[in-house]
């Protein structure tokens, strides 16, 4: 049975512990210092801290990170998110081949790079994007690059920006189902989500490229079993490939409480419904974020 939150008579939701099944393993801190030294040499941000990623001791033992572009401040109002929110400052110029020399440094097959929105530029950061691909792949000729790139507002050709300097994996995260949205992703739409997908894979499948498209989604923010189900049929649709599911965790006060901690017997459910459904991979269990085991689920 999955645990819920109790609900006392003022209102107020009272936090319960956290179940056996999330419990976190602690790594090796002197490869967790070595990235951390590296990232705050090269002036750069990782998600795995800004988002207070449940994975990162693991992740960080095995030198792996995935790099934040845009400064550590956001233009949206996410009800989930630990990242800063405000007006960003001026992007750095030096930042793509930082990024780049980061993931040379830490000799990585697979990198995965993110950003925060940048609603107050007029691409959204998408040329920044594009540059940062092409650093990477120039320094580090045989390493897979994965974006998880914002939604642009919409915008197809930032989308197109993106897509010329040729990502393996382009994710954008649906976050949550669409009953949600308001609450969960207030500045945010639903089927512009899924457009951006699709438009995607269309151009990926008119020029005949190997690239893999993929988005995720937490539970236990209020949506039911069967929502999630309808959620995968609504990716499948626009051609994703890759699907994570993870459980959604607090990261302070201010932030949408938890609503209830979902059991992995939900998550391998969901996981085996998906692959029926025809995605390459699903990743799907209490710890799952967007770049957790990510070289793994884009092997083809």
């Amino acid at each position: 049975m999955a645990r819920e939150l109790r609900v006392i008579s003022n209102n107020q939701k009272v936090r319960q512990p956290k179940p056996e099944w999330l419990r976190i393993r602690l790594g090796d801190p002197t490869n967790q210092n070595q990235v951390l030294q590296l990232i705050e040499g090269l002036n750069l941000h990782t998600v795995c801290q800004e988002a207070r990623c449940p994975n990162i001791f693991e992740c960080w033992t095995d030198r792996t990170a995935t790099f934040m572009l845009g400064g550590d401040i956001c233009t949206r109002h996410c009800g989930f998110c630990a990242v800063g929110k405000g007006q960003p400052g001026l992007l750095d110029r030096d930042e793509p081949r930082h990024v780049a020399e980061a993931v040379h440094h830490l000799n990585l097959a697979h990198a995965v790079i993110t950003s925060v929105n940048r609603d107050d530029l007029p691409d959204g950061g998408a040329a920044h994007w594009a540059e940062t691909i092409r650093e990477v792949r120039a320094a580090n000729p045989e390493c897979k690059i994965e974006v998880l790139i914002p939604d642009f507002n919409g915008d197809e050709a930032a989308l197109n920006t993106v897509l010329d300097a040729q990502p393996d994996v382009l994710n954008h995260n649906t976050e949550t189902i669409a009953r949600l949205y308001r609450r969960v992703r207030p500045d945010a739409v639903y089927q512009q989500s899924l457009t951006l997908l699709q438009r995607a894979a269309t151009r990926r499948d008119r020029e005949g490229r190997g690239m893999l498209t993929k988005s995720g989604i937490m539970v236990g923010l209020g949506e039911t079993f069967d929502e999630v189900v309808a959620l995968m049929h609504d990716l499948r649709s626009v051609s994703c490939d890759i699907m994570t599911i993870g459980q959604y965790l607090q990261p302070h006060a201010r932030r949408l409480p938890v609503e209830r901690y979902v059991t992995p017997e939900e998550f391998a459910k969901w996981r085996e419904i998906g692959m029926s459904l025809g995605f390459h991979h699903v990743e799907s269990s209490p710890l799952t974020r967007s770049s957790y085991h990510a070289r793994e689920q884009a092997i083809k």
